[in-house]
């Protein structure tokens, strides 16, 4: 594998305080894209400006990570909502964040949903359409960073939004190329080593291991690494020194200054 590219992206902005700096602050020394809570599930104005500012001195595109408003379940618990709410809500965080994106400057490029809200978009097409359509009534410029091989992903082709396919280097799958839910053994690869080997061999294949059954085949245009868990930076850190060795050089699915 040689002279090609893909895209890290890693979910920042989600804690306060010294903890927060810390981790994004080595993060972004190694990817391409950041993903920024914008005050749903995790993220104040100060948590977003020092991400966004921090991610602009060093040439990672940003784009707004929305999600329930649920700070006690960090948005991994499905809310009940109607559909046109939750496109307010989607809406208004994706505005947040480009309201502070203006004080830096810097220019929020996509949109990645989190968590509890990203797994039923993943799965319900009327929740992934009311999230495209939430995105594009922001602005048709804002591409949409998707699950690959999932609902919203499909709704955002069929709307003609820009939409890009993501995998993820440090989650299970299940055979309908969906993700292993948290409760779930086999949901998290905590050795960086595996998630690293695993990762390599779906890019040479485009097969990707699942918990239950054969391989399935997926594409992607970024790789995911969760800021939030456990050795995230050791993670991130091999997996990028795993790209490059493999000569697949970490580059943004999006130009950070158009």
């Amino acid at each position: 594998m040689t002279d090609q590219s893909i895209d890290l992206n890693a979910d920042l902005g989600e804690f306060s305080g010294l903890e927060s700096k810390g981790a994004d602050d080595a993060m972004l020394a190694l990817v391409s894209s950041a993903n920024i809570a914008c005050g749903g599930h995790a993220g104040n104005h100060e948590t977003m400006f020092y991400a966004l500012s921090t991610a602009a001195q060093r040439g990672v595109v940003v784009g707004a990570h929305p999600g329930y408003a649920d700070r006690e379940g960090f948005g991994r618990r499905a809310i009940s909502m109607s559909h046109a709410e939750i496109g307010r809500m989607i809406a208004a965080q994706i505005g947040a964040l480009q309201a502070v994106a203006r004080l830096v400057p810097v220019k929020v490029r996509y949109v990645k949903v989190h968590g509890a809200l990203a797994n039923l978009a993943a799965c319900d097409g009327d929740v992934a359409a009311t999230v495209v359509d939430a995105v594009q009534g922001v602005s048709e410029e804002l591409a949409i960073l998707a699950i690959s091989g999932t609902e919203i992903e499909s709704a955002a082709r069929a709307a003609g939004a820009p939409v890009f396919s993501e995998v993820f280097a440090d989650r299970g799958y299940q055979p309908n190329g969906q993700l292993v839910p948290r409760d779930r053994l086999g949901a998290m690869i905590h050795d960086p080593y595996e998630a690293t080997d695993r990762l390599l061999g779906f890019l040479e294949t485009g097969l990707m291991p699942v918990v239950e059954g054969e391989p399935i085949e997926l594409s992607a245009h970024s790789i995911c690494v969760h800021g939030d868990s456990d050795g995230a930076v050791a993670m991130a850190r091999m997996i990028r020194d795993g790209l490059c060795t493999a000569g697949i050089q970490p580059v943004g699915f999006v130009d950070a200054t158009t």
